[in-house]
C-alpha cells in the first residue's frame, strides 16, 4: 500500500503502549493527540520555558501539506494550557529527520496558578492534515538537517 499521510510510533516509543491519533466522529476534521507519559506542567512564571509534552508520534504526508497542531478546546479553560505558539506546524520534510525522528511534541504553558499534571493517555491536542500553496517565483532549495526548530539552521 502506497502511504499518502498518516501517523507511526516514533523511534523510541515502539514499547511504551503509543496510540495513534484517531478522529472520534465522521466530521471532525483533527485527530485527537495523547500525551506518551505522565508530566507536569507548572504554573506560569515571566521567563519561563514552554513545557514540551511528548505525544511518541510522527507523521508523513504529501510534500505539500503540513499537519496542523491545534490546542484542545477545553484545555484553556478546564486546565489552563495554551500552546506556547498558539499553532503548531509540521513540515513534510520534518518526518524521520536525523535529530529525533520527527516525533511531534506540544509546547505548552499553565496561567493557572497551579501545576497541572498531565497523564499517559491524555489526549493533550489535536493534529489535522492542510495543503498548502506556493509562491511563483518560489525559490525554496534548502533541505532539512535537524528536528524541533532546526530550521535556519
Amino acid at each position: 500500500m502506497e502511504k499518502i499521510r498518516g501517523f507511526e510510533v516514533a523511534k523510541g516509543f515502539e514499547d511504551k503502549g503509543i496510540n495513534l491519533p484517531e478522529r472520534k466522529t465522521k466530521y471532525s476534521a483533527g485527530y485527537d493527540v495523547e500525551a506518551a507519559e505522565d508530566c507536569v506542567i507548572p504554573a506560569f512564571k515571566p521567563g519561563q520555558k514552554p513545557v514540551l509534552v511528548k505525544t511518541g508520534i510522527k507523521a508523513y504526508m504529501q510534500d505539500d501539506e503540513y499537519l496542523m497542531l491545534c490546542n484542545r478546546s477545553s484545555n484553556p479553560g478546564k486546565k489552563g494550557l495554551i500552546l506556547a505558539n498558539s499553532v503548531g506546524i509540521v513540515d513534510a520534510d520534518y518526518y524521520e529527520n536525523p535529530d529525533n525522528d520527527g516525533a511531534i511534541m506540544y509546547a505548552f504553558y499553565n496561567f493557572f496558578a497551579e501545576d497541572i499534571q498531565i497523564k499517559k493517555g491524555d489526549i493533550i491536542g489535536q493534529a489535522i492534515f492542510q495543503k498548502y500553496g506556493i509562491v511563483d517565483n518560489d525559490s525554496a532549495q534548502g533541505e532539512r538537517v535537524g528536528g524541533f526548530g532546526s530550521t535556519n539552521k
